[in-house]
Order: structure tokens, then sequence, then C-alpha cells
């Protein structure tokens, strides 16, 4: 594939040489997002940039007819919006909050699992990630989907950084110099707690990840998810 690699942080460095080494060629890699988007050499493009560089660069790419994935958090006040773009582009386009694929299997256990807890209702449920002290928003996109996980799965309605109110769950993000991501998942009651966790040892889950779902997502239309990707 000859890739487009729009931001080029530690994410797009350590996507950059690995996709290397899978045979993959870096055509493009965009920086700011000051910059002017040449797409014309891109088969493909995958985008882990910022909030305020993503819907510009998902946006250029369904007008370039240019396939994007896209690992950027915080910019989903924006997605329906970018996912009608899509159609009307007849675009091709995976976005995931995550992914690593040993976090999507832990998105499918973190699901099961709120389906067997959701009948005992002495155990409340609370959600705590930590990641680098660079990352900007807070809680992560990964916390964000792990809670939407357990709300479609139980009667809780909501879910709010830090307090939580009656059927809410609790995300307490944490921010520790050099922490790739930790995300651990409580069931708490009077007398003892249910836990998982998901640990990242280092970025190259994640850009293994996106490769994979750009592979994966070369020659087709639509909007897909990492689900599909992994067929789960």
């Amino acid at each position: 594939m000859k890739i487009a690699l729009l931001g080029y942080g530690k994410m797009g460095k350590t996507i950059e040489k690995l996709a290397i080494e899978k045979g993959h060629e870096i055509v493009c890699r965009i920086h700011s997002t000051s910059e002017k988007i040449d797409l014309s050499e891109a088969e493909i493009a995958i985008d882990f940039s910022s909030p305020e560089a993503a819907v510009k660069h998902i946006s250029t790419c369904f007008d370039q007819n240019i396939p994007i994935v896209c690992g950027t958090t915080g910019w989903l006040t924006h997605y329906e919006e970018m996912l009608k773009k899509c159609q009307l582009c007849n675009g091709s386009f995976i976005y995931a909050s995550n992914f690593s694929v040993g976090v999507n299997l832990f998105f499918e256990l973190n699901q099961q699992l709120a389906k067997m807890m959701a009948k005992y209702k002495d155990y409340l449920v609370s959600i705590e990630e930590i990641h680098h002290t660079q990352k900007k928003d807070a809680p992560s996109g990964t916390a964000i989907t792990l809670a939407e996980g357990i709300i479609k799965n139980s009667d809780y309605t909501n879910w709010h950084l830090n307090v939580a109110g009656k059927m809410e769950i609790p995300i307490t993000a944490k921010r520790i110099e050099d922490v790739k991501g930790t995300h651990r998942i409580f069931y708490t009651s009077p007398i003892d707690t249910i836990s998982i966790k998901h640990e990242a040892q280092s970025r190259d889950g994640f850009a293994l990840g996106a490769i994979l779902a750009a592979e994966w997502l070369l020659g087709k239309k639509g909007v897909f998810t990492m689900k599909d990707v992994l067929n789960l």
C-alpha cells in the first residue's frame, strides 16, 4: 500500500516504521494543520493527528476519494457529519477509539461481563484510564467506548468524568509520564470487587491494528469498524 500519514507524532512514526517493515510505502507525511494535503500518490490515509485536525483530514480524504483509517479521538461531535459526507462522496472510512487487537477483544469481554453483571444490583461499576501526560483529551476514547459498551448491556444511562450520579458510570482519568495506555473496569460491592484490565506495553499494538485496518479497508466502500476488520 501507498500510505499517507496524517499526523506525524509518536504514533505516526511508529506506524511508519512498522508499515515499512511490512512492505508498505509512506508517500505523504502531514506534520501540522497548516500544511496543504496532497494525496495524489496515496492509496490510503491513516490519521493519528489532533482533535482539531482530524475533521479536516477526514473531509479532505473523502473529497480526494482516498480511504481513511482514523484513530484520533476527541472530535466525535462531528462524527455524524463525517458519516453523511462519507456516504455522499461514496467514501471509505474506519474510525476506532483504539485499533489494538487486544483492546478490541477487551471491548467484547467488557460487554459480556456487563451482561453477566446486569442483574446483580449490589455491584457498582466504575472505569479508570491512565495515559501519558501529552494526551489532550480526557477521558480517553477507549474509556468512552468501554462505558458505552456497559450502558448498552445494562441499566446504566450515562457516564461522567470523576463524579457520576445514580445509574451513571464514573470514569477516572489519570495522566502519568510515558504510560502507553491502561484501562480497568471495576464492579464493586460491599463484600468484594471484580475487575478486568488491559495494559498496553508499547504503541506497536495500536500501530499494527491501524495498518491491519488499512489493509482490510483498501478496495471497500462504506463505513466500517474494527468489529468488521476482526470479524467479531
